[in-house]
């Protein structure tokens, strides 16, 4: 990887980290910051989904499970870690099992999906890396949430 690589735009740089022992990563410019998992305080109402509010930088920022929203046990562990990631303009904090690296790829080995992932799943998923053998699965955090979804998060929030 030399310098001009990395300003010429053909690199990309992923926050990867697990969640039920599958790999995945968000682009680096869509996450804030990493933190140790802290309970949020529920939310009475709230939609399964959404665990409760987390308190950041003087503000509630609403915290999903990314475990439960992808079907994965959620188990509370010494490694489980709340991303806190820029959304639509606001923050949204996300629960995952663990962050294992920051690492940077070239921009065309981010494979889009094939075609068989249809569906739901299809929708979270900006592309895929293989890298040392193991599948990473690249989120669209835009996607994370549908629409009705986001009404009932501005709605609790």
């Amino acid at each position: 990887m030399t310098t001009k690589d990395a300003t010429s735009g053909d690199e990309v740089q992923l926050v990867t980290f697990q969640v039920g022992g599958q790999d995945f990563a968000f682009n680096i410019f869509q996450v804030e910051r990493i933190l140790r998992y802290e309970a949020p305080a529920p939310l009475p109402k709230a939609p399964e989904f959404l665990e409760g509010v987390l308190q950041y930088q003087g503000s509630a920022v609403p915290l999903v499970d990314l475990r439960k929203r992808l079907g994965a046990d959620a188990p509370l562990r010494d490694d489980t870690r709340t991303v806190i990631l820029e959304y639509e303009g606001g923050k949204l904090g996300v629960v995952v099992d663990t962050v294992t690296e920051v690492m940077q790829v070239a921009a065309t080995t981010v494979t889009p999906p094939p075609g068989i992932v249809k569906g739901l799943a299809a929708e979270y998923i900006a592309g895929l890396v293989v890298r040392n053998g193991k599948t990473i699965i690249v989120l669209n955090t835009n996607k994370l949430l549908s629409s009705k979804e986001k009404v009932a998060l501005k709605g609790a929030a």
